[in-house]
């Protein structure tokens, strides 16, 4: 009896959808497990050898405190970051572009000792105000004429401010837009124009990153708002370099992608074990943006299928939980919200797997960084919060 009572105490502590906590969970021990494998190069001739996992996993318990915290507030409170979301990032990017940054892209900011990047608040706000769009501008056939225009010059202002700075946030960041239009019934014929548009926008900056003279290019990148143009072209054409030109795997050129598959190529169905990677001393940041090779160099095909479907099980759970709300505000928050957790971390995979040029991506939850966890750990919340709303709807329906 006791151990029943303690059970359903824990179960009232959690609340909401339970899939969605277990899910956080797994990624949790996931990250502190390859963390503290692939972050060995960093404590390398220190006597501290347990510091970066210790700080990490204090962020991590941290960011399930903030998901605790935020999944107890009802979700109609979001509703007003509708109302200093925007401006708030709008703010912060802006003061962002005059700071100095890292590899040439000023996406941090510092207050009070704290470092954090302005992307992180701004697309979670977008989603938000997104959300709300969504809901209350609509008529018996969905999301009116007004809508698409309200949230393609609120996504233009937020995403132009971003893509100067880190073209792939901001690049996923409207996509996801895209698909919340799409879910929230945005008429098609507004819909495929843009789309539209975008495609042969896509095919232009694409042929010119690919195909424009270095000298050019550097030149172009004095230009307001284009001095990551020169990385943006490395990255694209190393991507499509043919797979027999020697450049491409050339450990001084490429270190990145060249381990990466490296690790990826020997990984094998089971992988050589946790802790036992023989790439990570030698891949730049294989403790955040390329992590998930890591994963699958430790832990295999298995364990890297394993990562994946964590991710897509996110995405389901927050479909089946939309469509259980009453309102339309929840469920396309929910959707947004776990749209945008998954395609960042699809997008980060596709990278570790060389399906996509490196974008500077850490895997959602996982990778190594205190503001990011905290951030998407803010989401999860947020999910869970609307995951309770969506209880309550139930219960009424079967009552």
């Amino acid at each position: 009896m006791t151990i029943r009572n303690k059970a359903v105490n824990i179960g009232h502590f959690f609340e909401g959808d339970k899939v969605i906590w277990m899910i956080l969970f797994f990624l949790c021990i996931i990250s502190v497990l390859e963390v503290y494998s692939a972050s060995s190069n960093m404590t390398y001739g220190k006597v501290a050898y347990w510091s970066p996992v210790l700080m990490h996993g204090l962020y991590l318990l941290v960011g399930v405190g903030v998901a605790w915290v935020v999944h107890r507030i009802p979700y109609r409170y979001f509703s007003w970051i509708v109302i200093i979301g925007p401006l708030l990032s709008v703010l912060l990017l802006v003061a962002a572009m005059f700071t100095k940054g890292t590899n040439g892209a000023a996406r941090w900011l510092s207050i009070a000792g704290v470092s954090f990047q302005p992307s992180e608040i701004a697309k979670g706000s977008l989603i938000v105000v997104v959300a709300w769009l969504l809901s209350v501008m609509r008529d018996e056939k969905g999301a009116t004429n007004n809508a698409f225009k309200w949230i393609l010059g609120i996504a233009f202002v937020i995403c132009g401010l971003i893509v100067t700075e880190n073209l792939s946030t901001a690049g996923f960041t409207f996509i996801v837009v895209i698909l919340m239009m799409f879910v929230g019934n945005v008429p098609w014929k507004q819909l495929s124009v843009l789309i539209g548009l975008i495609v042969i926008g896509g095919a232009i900056g694409f042929s010119v990153l690919r195909f424009t003279p270095e000298s050019t290019l550097e030149a172009a990148s004095d230009l307001p708002g284009m001095k990551r143009l020169t990385t943006w072209a490395h990255r694209v054409r190393n991507h499509t370099a043919m797979p027999d030109d020697p450049m491409m795997y050339d450990l001084n050129t490429n270190p990145q992608i060249t381990q990466a598959h490296v690790a990826v190529a020997s990984s094998g169905i089971i992988g050589c074990g946790p802790g036992n990677s023989e790439v990570r001393d030698f891949l730049p940041q294989a403790y955040s943006d390329f992590i998930y090779a890591i994963i699958i160099e430790e832990l295999g095909l298995v364990g890297g299928l394993f990562v994946l479907l964590l991710y897509i099980a996110l995405l389901y759970r927050a479909a089946r939980i939309s469509s259980r709300c009453d309102k339309n505000f929840p469920a396309f928050l929910i959707m947004g919200l776990a749209l945008l957790i998954v395609t960042q971390a699809m997008i980060n995979m596709m990278v570790a797997v060389g399906l996509f040029p490196v974008t500077g991506q850490p895997l959602p939850l996982v990778s190594r960084g205190g503001s990011s966890i905290m951030v998407n750990c803010a989401y999860v919340g947020m999910i869970l919060s609307v995951s309770r709303y969506a209880q309550t709807c139930q219960e009424k329906t079967t009552a």
